[in-house]
């Protein structure tokens, strides 16, 4: 998961001009997650993804998968672009990859 949040923030710094953004979403609003997903950016100097909690089922309007338990959206122009869902345990490498080959087809646009 750290390594995916630091590559996706920061093609997101390299990518400003395309109006690129990103944020990863927690499905969980407790406390302890808060503070620790808190901690988590703060510790790996995370600048321009925003990370965020929420309910199981997500925002509303997202299109959140239920058996998801981590959600990465990257959007360009205030438009969802690619939408990633990983079930928990299911979340490799490999998807990390997958996640950071899609930038150049959504900064087309």
């Amino acid at each position: 998961m750290t390594g995916l949040v630091k590559k996706v923030d920061e093609a997101t710094q390299k990518n400003r001009k395309s109006e690129m953004g990103s944020f990863v979403i927690f499905l969980d609003k407790s406390d302890e997650m808060e503070k620790k997903v808190k901690d988590f950016g703060d510790k790996q100097g995370i600048k321009e993804t925003v990370l965020a909690l929420d309910n199981p089922a997500g925002p509303k309007g997202y299109n959140i998968s239920k058996e998801a338990s981590v959600t990465v959206l990257l959007y360009s122009g205030r438009k969802v672009k690619a939408n990633f869902a990983f079930e928990k345990g299911k979340f490799t490498a490999t998807d990390v990859e997958k996640v950071i080959k899609e930038l150049p087809k959504i900064l087309e646009d």
